[in-house]
């Protein structure tokens, strides 16, 4: 006669604090974060936002909200936003940023202007409480990269000018001293 062993069950108290720690350790790790309502979702759509952020670094994740607001109390997130509590009713599904804010929130923007969802609660990126126009807001803003090429190019460009017109003037004389040679020799 065999004896077949069952699994545990990773139930109880026990498990509940492993997902706290795991949210808080995520919470740590986050540069921001956005609290949406995922409800209307359905499991394929919700894997493939998954994996986009996942490739730029950041993950969305689905809590229950009383293991969410524990691991909160205890993160930097808290003291930015007291309104976070008040956030967390019907069912959330947080973004964790990780990676560049404004790729993240460009991923995020493009599936809920494709399906109307997920609904934004509010969120805090780089210490900055916003709620869902804000977020939106956010995500219309060119990449860090474009930011900074920009920025360099607006840096050059009196640089730029101070050299055409200090290379006008050189050429202006050098004309001018040929047209007084032609004027001498003739």
């Amino acid at each position: 006669m065999a004896i077949i062993k069952q699994a545990k069950k990773h139930t109880g108290r026990g498990r509940k604090e492993e997902i706290v720690e795991e949210i808080l350790a995520n919470l740590n790790e986050a540069s921001g974060i956005v609290l949406t309502d995922y409800k209307g979702l359905t499991h394929r759509q919700l894997e493939g936002l998954k994996k986009e952020l996942k490739s730029v670094n950041s993950s969305f994740t689905i809590t229950k909200n009383t293991l969410l607001k524990l691991a909160l109390e205890n993160s930097k997130f808290k003291s930015q936003n007291s309104k976070l509590d008040e956030s967390l009713e019907n069912p959330t599904a947080t973004l964790f940023i990780k990676g560049d804010s404004i790729e993240a929130l460009k991923k995020l923007a493009k599936v809920i202007k494709e399906l109307g969802l997920p609904k934004v609660k509010i969120g805090i990126v780089d210490g900055q409480a916003l709620d869902s126009a804000g977020i939106i807001q956010l995500s219309q803003l060119p990449t860090r990269e474009v930011l900074l090429g920009q920025f360099l190019g607006m840096l050059n460009s009196p640089i730029s000018g101070l050299v055409i017109v200090l290379n006008a003037n050189i050429t202006k004389f050098v004309m001018t001293l040929k047209a007084v040679e032609k004027t001498k020799s003739n």
